[in-house]
Order: structure tokens, then C-alpha cells, then sequence
């Protein structure tokens, strides 16, 4: 039996690959994926907030309006936009598109401009307007 499998192929090792930003963002893809579920929740305690009073409201709006608060909304819309841009990018990928190395890479490191670039403008824009 053990020789067997020793015969077998093994799979590639992380240790044999050169980390890329494709596979930076194909971790950070699914990262934020995750991540939306936990901010999902704070969105439903938000809404459920709203919908049972004031003071329910209050206590949720307080929690959102410190600095913690507005660490995690930060946090959640980085997620949301990056974990957008990452299916935009793979939706490029389904057409044929886009699967060289370069262009590839090109596209990772554009996901992670685009979805920095809208967090940063859509907070600018939240902190002056609202």
C-alpha cells in the first residue's frame, strides 16, 4: 500500500508558486465575500432598528455614529465595492476575456484601485454632503 502512494502524483505546493496580485485578489475576493455577511447583519439590526422605535434607533445610530461604528461602515463599503469590482472582473473573465498573465494582473491590481478610489469618494462625499 505505501508504495502505492508514494507513486501517486502530488498537487502543486503554494511553496512552487510566485504570489501574485491575481492571487491576491482572488483571496481577498473571497475574504470580503465573507465579510459581507457579517456587515449584512449590522445592516438588518439597522433596519429592524428602524422598524421597532425610536430608542431602538437611537441605541443603532449611536453604535453606527462612533468611531467604531464608522470603522466598520468604512470596512463594509471597502468589501461591497471591492467584492463588486472582483465579479465585474471575473464576468470579464467568462466572456474570454482579459486571461492572459499581464492582462490578468493588469485587471487585479484594477480592482483594488477602483474599489479603493469609490470607498474613498463615496466617504468624501458622505462626510461633506451628509
Amino acid at each position: 500500500m505505501s508504495d502505492l502512494r508514494s507513486a501517486r502524483p502530488l498537487s502543486p505546493h503554494l511553496s512552487i508558486y510566485k504570489f501574485r496580485p491575481t492571487m491576491a485578489m482572488s483571496i481577498l475576493h473571497r475574504i470580503t465575500g465573507a465579510a459581507l455577511y457579517g456587515g449584512t447583519l449590522l445592516l438588518v439590526w439597522w433596519l429592524v432598528a428602524a422598524a421597532s422605535g425610536p430608542e431602538a434607533f437611537e441605541t443603532a445610530s449611536d453604535f453606527f455614529g462612533s468611531i467604531v461604528g464608522r470603522l466598520i461602515l468604512f470596512g463594509y463599503s471597502w468589501a461591497l465595492l471591492h467584492h463588486m469590482f472582483g465579479g465585474i472582473r471575473h464576468l470579464i473573465w467568462d466572456t474570454g476575456h482579459g486571461l492572459s498573465k499581464e492582462t490578468s494582473t493588469k485587471l487585479a491590481i484594477a480592482t483594488l484601485v477602483a474599489s479603493l478610489t469609490m470607498t474613498l469618494i463615496l466617504w468624501i462625499a458622505v462626510l461633506a454632503f451628509g
